[in-house]
C-alpha cells in the first residue's frame, strides 16, 4: 500500500513537471508574438571604403581598449 501511494506522488510529480514546461514554452510563445520583431541587420561592408589604417592606428586601438589589462 506504500509503494502505491509512493508510485502515485512520483506520477503526480512527473504531470505537474509536464505542465510546468509546458507553461513555459507558452509563455515564451506568447512574447515572441507580443514582442516587436527585430529590425533587419544593417551590413557594413565597404563603411571604410577609401580609409586606410596603418599598423600604429591598430596598436593605438589596442592601448586604448586593453589600457587597464596586461597584454
Amino acid at each position: 500500500m506504500k509503494k502505491t501511494t509512493i508510485r502515485q506522488s512520483i506520477d503526480v510529480l512527473h504531470k505537474i513537471e509536464t505542465i510546468e514546461e509546458q507553461i513555459q514554452d507558452l509563455k515564451l510563445s506568447v512574447l515572441k508574438e507580443l514582442l516587436p520583431s527585430q529590425k533587419s541587420l544593417i551590413s557594413l561592408k565597404g563603411i571604410l571604403k577609401g580609409i586606410e589604417i596603418s599598423d600604429s592606428d591598430i596598436e593605438e586601438a589596442k592601448e586604448s581598449l586593453y589600457s587597464k589589462a596586461d597584454i
